[in-house]
């Protein structure tokens, strides 16, 4: 039986969201073996959670990349020594990221920046900084949401490095959209992204004399990136924590387990092809169409309509379930899915062992 089927469902409140951590360790070193010698560089914003990052620390992972300064202070408190706020730092949010540099100066703070403007915000808040702040050229390689064209990026590279406050410390490339199922197609886009990322590097040396490393990769696309042998590259998958059903669809040759599971329980019985479980919008990400679920107990079971504290399933026969049916559900996408607990129920064996706070829940 899988690992979520619990031996005594009935002693926890539904919806809650279930956690391996044996399956947490087999994805963590199964990526560790992908990535070879190259350096990884794991995104928090999955996990949001001390207790997981603690779980990487172990196994030797030293880099790491968050969203939001919460996640950042989350690495921080776990004694991470170098942590990329990768996101561009703009307005107030440059004052909270120094005023975390210098609580935590053990820790090596970086971020992301695309614009001449959010250079000089940064630089006027850290020109009397105790160390300068790291920052990092955020290139757009295809994902069209931030990031600068890449052939203009030595021109932001020179503004940087003659700008108080600040070191040029590396590009940041992030290729999301890059997703394919075939992987050989996988590999041919991401290489196409890399190359651009790789010409601005190559620029940004022949002018400065620095060799900035590049961090690329997400979760679907870093084992095309670990085939290079790139001694400045950083690879930053981050859903291979938990991993997810979409992702299982999406790219199945990866070798990961499903970590994160949710338990919710049938509250009515509508008609003989109808019923309503618990797990409604704040309770599984609801930023896709439908299926943000599976059931793989049920795999007739369709989903027709979501609303806040409710999901509406159709089945081939409801009147076979009762109320109170404890049902699994494998959410489609789990980042946004974690962000919706204040904290998770920690599995081994079959029964709840413990619980694990949801550390850098929100903002």
């Amino acid at each position: 039986m899988p690992w979520y089927h619990l031996s005594d469902p009935d002693k926890t409140d539904s919806p809650v969201l279930l956690i391996h951590p044996e399956s947490v360790i087999h994805n963590i070193r199964e990526t560790i073996r992908i990535a070879g010698n190259n350096a990884l560089r794991p995104h928090v914003k999955t996990h949001k959670m001390r207790a997981v990052t603690d779980l990487l620390l172990a196994e030797g992972i030293r880099q790491f990349k968050c969203a939001t300064l919460k996640e950042a202070r989350m690495l921080a408190e776990t004694g991470a020594p170098d942590v990329l706020l990768a996101y561009p730092v703009v307005g107030p949010k440059a004052a909270g990221l120094r005023a975390l540099a210098e609580a935590f100066p053990q820790t090596r703070f970086g971020c992301l920046t695309d614009s001449e403007a959010g250079v000089n915000n940064l630089s006027a808040v850290f020109v009397d900084a105790p160390k300068p702040l790291d920052v990092w050229i955020d290139l757009n390689v295809g994902m069209n949401r931030t990031g600068i064209n890449p052939e203009v990026a030595p021109a932001l590279a020179a503004h940087i490095h003659q700008t108080p406050g600040l070191t040029l410390a590396g590009l940041h490339a992030y290729d999301g959209h890059v997703r394919d199922t075939d992987f050989a197609l996988r590999c041919q886009r991401a290489d196409a992204a890399f190359a651009l990322a790789k010409q601005a590097q190559k620029t940004i040396a022949d002018q400065l004399g620095v060799m900035l490393p590049i961090a690329v990769g997400g979760t679907p696309s870093f084992p095309a990136h670990a085939r290079r042998q790139d001694s400045v590259m950083q690879l930053s998958p981050g859903t291979f924590v938990f991993w997810d059903a979409g992702y299982r669809q999406q790219v199945p040759d990866l070798p990961y387990e499903i970590a994160a599971v949710l338990l919710t329980r049938v509250v009515s019985i509508i008609d003989d092809q109808t019923l309503c479980i618990d797990l409604g919008h704040k309770s599984v990400a609801a930023e896709n169409p439908f299926p943000r679920v599976v059931f793989p107990d049920h795999l007739d079971a369709t989903p027709i309509g979501q609303s806040e504290e409710h999901l509406v399933v159709r089945v081939s026969d409801a009147r076979a379930h009762t109320p109170g049916d404890v049902w699994y559900g494998i959410p489609i996408h789990i980042c946004p899915t974690v962000n919706l607990y204040d904290s998770v129920q920690v599995v081994e064996n079959k029964q709840i062992t413990g619980e694990w706070v949801v550390t850098a829940r929100g903002h």
